[in-house]
């Protein structure tokens, strides 16, 4: 597969037809000019060191130099490779609920997007690390298996919402029981596991799934969105209009730290509050760079290596063979014929 990393420098090409035409126009001009002196085939005989094919040849020297210039700057790109590299991180695996209760906006803008800058953020700071995304709500699934492709993560990220699960609740436990299995067989590697969640833990076995990860040396980290008081869920048909329960009242979802402090105590991690400041982010980050990190074996798909050096060696001897070759007649070589028809 071939490509251009720089595809606009291309537009750059449009000047050689008009370095060209210019180029043609003039040699037309020099020789109407040289006929009112007289015969140009008598008028060669008289500048014998003059050779208008070595003009010539320089010329389009200079034109071929151009355009492989142009398409150095336009940085072409050629096939890919897979490359194993070693690296020295942890293993997270974040698992964020996307039930209804999460578009409650008692913090900005609401928790779900809260909870997605949160997890943007951390995955800036990570380097070496490799990250995997689980999505629950009623049910769970893997949003996104392990990786340390970054870009990728933050894509999947970007488009999570709610109705990706159909099924409403909160089934914490089966959120943690998926995120066991995500991790890699590598062995003596920090591992974590991040709850994302408002802690409104409808299944039951929460407590359990995260006494189970800590067995197998996983920590487990809550982070808790939204607040203690409560707040409506908006119904997503229009402004001021909230979701309300089979009786016609409006309900209140509301944040249980106390749920949201026994998982975290069963995985041996840590709970976390998540308000309005960037507090909960740089707690978590604190943490996270406690756990032992080993190197981890990384297979990653390389596309598209740079081959304009190529290039740039042809332009090179392009130009160097231009200098080489003079406007006139060398006289030491006046027997040779490479560049002209006649000397």
């Amino acid at each position: 597969m071939f490509r251009f990393g720089e595809p606009a420098c291309l537009y750059l090409l449009i000047i050689l037809p008009l370095i060209a035409i210019f180029y043609l126009y003039s040699n037309f001009r020099r020789r109407k000019r040289i006929r009112k002196y007289g015969d140009p085939g008598m008028l060669s005989q008289l500048m014998p060191m003059v050779s208008p094919y070595r003009m010539h040849l320089k010329f389009w020297l200079q034109f071929t130099a151009i355009a492989l210039i142009i398409f150095v700057l336009a940085r072409p790109q050629f096939g890919s490779k897979m490359e194993t590299v070693k690296r020295s991180g942890i293993e997270t695996v974040i698992a964020l609920d996307i039930s209804n209760s999460m578009l409650a906006e008692d913090v900005v803008p609401n928790r779900l997007e809260k909870s997605k800058r949160l997890v943007s953020k951390l995955m800036d700071s990570f380097t070496n690390d490799k990250v995997g995304m689980i999505v629950f709500a009623g049910q769970a699934f893997t949003q996104l298996p392990i990786t340390s492709d970054y870009i990728s993560a933050k894509m999947f990220l970007d488009a999570i919402d709610p109705t990706l699960i159909a099924s409403q609740g909160t089934d914490i436990g089966g959120a943690l029981n998926l995120a066991m299995k995500s991790f890699t067989p590598k062995e003596e590697v920090g591992r974590a596991i991040i709850i994302i969640t408002d802690g409104e833990n409808h299944e039951g076995g929460a407590e359990e799934a995260a006494r189970a990860a800590a067995e197998k040396g996983m920590q487990v980290f809550v982070l808790g969105v939204g607040s203690p008081e409560g707040s409506p869920i908006p119904s997503g048909t229009r402004a001021n209009d909230f979701r309300k329960d089979k009786d016609g009242n409006v309900i209140v979802t509301r944040l249980n730290e106390q749920m949201c402090q026994s998982i975290a105590q069963a995985g041996k991690g840590m709970y976390i509050r998540v308000d309005n400041s960037n507090s909960a982010q740089r707690l978590l980050q604190s943490e996270i760079d406690k756990l032992a990190k080993a190197d981890v074996e990384t297979t990653i798909f390389t596309e598209f290596d740079e081959q304009f050096m190529v290039i740039a060696w042809m332009a090179l001897i392009v130009l160097v063979l231009d200098i080489l070759v003079l406007e006139r007649k060398n006289p030491l070589f006046k027997n040779l014929r490479l560049f002209d028809k006649k000397e």
